[in-house]
């Protein structure tokens, strides 16, 4: 079986994107467990190469084309060939430029299958707005590339899952973006991944409350009762194994959420901030629900270190393996899937058997 072949864009360059990416495949183990394809550009790559020694011995394979790429190499795709004038920890518009023209040849060669996953570096909302880039953050825009309806926001570590109904959306525009048929939606794709992506046969899911108090029965809110209780009672009907809604505060402060192997939340912080606060510097960011796989590391361009090299590159290296990992099981979960069905289309040798006797009837 051949090795599982990553994308990974720089991101922002002038922030920790290329320091981690770095750092992370400094060790030449990482070749035994996939190829890496690094989007950007050499000369932006020796760059950051240069001004942390350590990795001055690496040795790239420089293409133009995915079709180039090596097993045994650490590739790069050269997407452009501009002389680019890096200003490391400051946020300008050709930090959010570069990144796009990253992100953009990914998505060709994801979408074609010339790679089998991406990993994401960070890039900064303001660059890739002065850049023109047309979408919030990265999930809407993979999920418009990758021609989803929809798709999960989906923070992971070894021990924890947390999904978002809303993604970057400002804190009071958030009560009408909850509806009953969006939870719904998010926990079909919540499930298959879990089942799909991270190999869980019966995903126990956990649904968080809007209000404080979950709402406390219609005291301070109303949509518990109206919307998410609702859409749970749908979802448990259909066989699915979902509970809440919980409050926030009390499910992460008493530790409930370790009985679960999914959390799905209402909004960004209300699951970003528990979950940061569990996995800081090893959590992963999984864009659930699309046809190709993205991950990310759990932090953002670090302007302020960038350049000094101390990054910590633990996040970008659980997101690479995350990558390998879902990318293998979905991989198995579709061969078995196929493999059921071609079995239920395929007559059993019991019913083989007793059209041979027909047949013998028919014939004497």
């Amino acid at each position: 079986m051949s090795k599982i072949k990553i994308g990974i864009t720089v991101g922002d360059i002038n922030g920790i994107g290329l320091e981690v990416i770095l750092k992370t495949l400094s060790d030449e183990r990482i070749l035994n467990y996939c190829v890496p394809v690094i989007y950007g550009s050499s000369k932006v790559v020796s760059y950051h190469k240069n001004i942390i020694d350590e990795h001055n011995s690496f040795q790239f394979n420089n293409i133009k084309s995915a079709s180039k790429i090596r097993e045994h190499k650490i590739n790069i795709i050269n997407c452009w060939e501009d002389n680019v004038n890096i200003s490391l920890g400051t946020l300008n518009e050709a930090g959010g430029k570069y990144a796009y023209i990253a992100l953009e040849q990914s998505m060709i060669d994801l979408n074609n299958g010339s790679i089998d996953a991406i990993v994401t570096a960070p890039i900064n909302k303001k660059a890739m707005q002065l850049a023109n880039f047309p979408f919030p953050g990265h999930t809407e825009y993979l999920t418009d590339r990758l021609e989803g309806k929809e798709s999960l926001m989906l923070m992971v570590n070894d021990t924890l899952r947390v999904g978002l109904v809303c993604n970057h959306v400002a804190l009071k525009d958030i009560p009408k973006e909850i509806t009953k048929n969006r939870i719904i939606t998010k926990l079909k794709i919540f499930e298959e991944a879990l089942k799909m992506d991270f190999n869980v046969a019966k995903p126990k899911i956990a649904v968080l409350a809007l209000n404080p108090h979950a709402g406390d029965e219609g005291v301070i809110g109303s949509e518990e009762e109206d919307i998410i209780k609702p859409a749970i009672l749908e979802m448990k009907k259909k066989g699915m194994l979902v509970l809440g809604p919980y409050a926030a505060d009390g499910f992460f402060g008493s530790s409930q959420y370790r009985a679960f192997d999914g959390i799905l939340a209402m909004y960004h912080d209300q699951g970003l901030i528990p979950f940061k606060a569990l996995s800081f510097g090893s959590g992963v960011n999984f864009t659930a629900g699309l046809k190709g796989i993205r991950t990310s590391p759990d932090h953002g361009t670090a302007y302020d270190i960038a350049g000094k090299g101390v990054a910590d590159p633990s996040s970008f290296r659980q997101a690479l393996f995350l990558a390998k990992d879902i990318a293998q099981n979905r991989n198995s979960f579709l061969e078995i899937k196929k493999n059921a069905m071609t079995r239920k289309e395929r007559p059993s040798e019991d019913v083989l058997a007793t059209e041979n006797e027909l047949d013998n009837i028919a014939e004497e």
